[in-house]
């Protein structure tokens, strides 16, 4: 789950309204017209603002999707799933608008890459991924849901190649990875969707045999309690 960012600069900035407004100071005033003028929030303030809304709009919408896939009556179900949509798409509003305001900011463009995903645009989605690891290479948060885009495209080698990747990088990750794609395979068994059930059967093979070794490489990992 991606982080909040603090945005201290405004913090002190509200602060200071405050102080003047409980008669703690005078108010900066602009061109001698006795107008109050607020010090303006940098670019990178802004799009700290507009990421950190979209992580709430994201949280929110994760919340309603998880509601829905275990709704029984379907007029909920399908109320779940609109209000979840309607939040993703506001949080790809916040996303965008903080990567027009610091194109750098590449936990934004990773989130972005999310939502987008979420919201049925695989594509839209790797160009996202592509754009945060092009800013932040090795970030693996954008690693794994590229993986899982790739799954939903059906491109099962660079999806394996992700999993790679993590398995070296980021174990949690990894198995993150290797848990949407065990769901990836009970999914297309049910309904194949236009991949080969060939491939599904091939695809399912590697996973079990990529679970296991990294069931026998945990084990021979040194436990966190351990003393030495």
């Amino acid at each position: 789950m991606a982080r909040m960012i603090p945005i201290a600069a405004a913090i002190v900035v509200m602060t200071a309204g405050m102080a003047w407004a409980s008669g703690g100071g005078s108010a900066p005033v602009s061109g001698g017209s006795g107008m109050a003028s607020s010090p303006r929030l940098t670019p990178q303030q802004m799009a700290e603002m507009q990421y950190n809304d979209g992580l709430k709009q994201q949280e929110k919408a994760d919340r309603l999707r998880a509601e829905a896939g275990t709704a029984t009556d379907p007029k909920k179900r399908s109320r779940l799933e609109t209000d979840a949509r309607k939040a993703y798409g506001k949080a790809r509003g916040n996303f965008e608008n903080a990567v027009k305001k610091d194109a750098t900011m590449y936990p934004a463009q990773g989130a972005l890459g999310y939502v987008l995903r979420r919201l049925g645009d695989f594509e839209g989605s790797l160009a996202a991924y592509a754009k945060a690891l092009e800013i932040k290479p090795g970030y693996t948060p954008a690693i794994e849901y590229r993986g899982e885009a790739y799954l939903g495209l059906g491109r099962l080698d660079d999806a394996k190649a992700a999993y790679m990747e993590l398995f070296n990088a980021d174990r949690k990750r990894a198995d993150e990875l290797s848990s949407a794609m065990t769901k990836w395979v009970d999914a297309r068994r049910q309904d194949p969707a236009g991949v080969d059930p060939k491939s599904i059967e091939e695809f399912s093979t590697w996973l079990s045999q990529r679970l296991e070794i990294a069931r026998q490489t945990t084990a021979l990992l040194p436990s966190k309690d351990a003393r030495w």
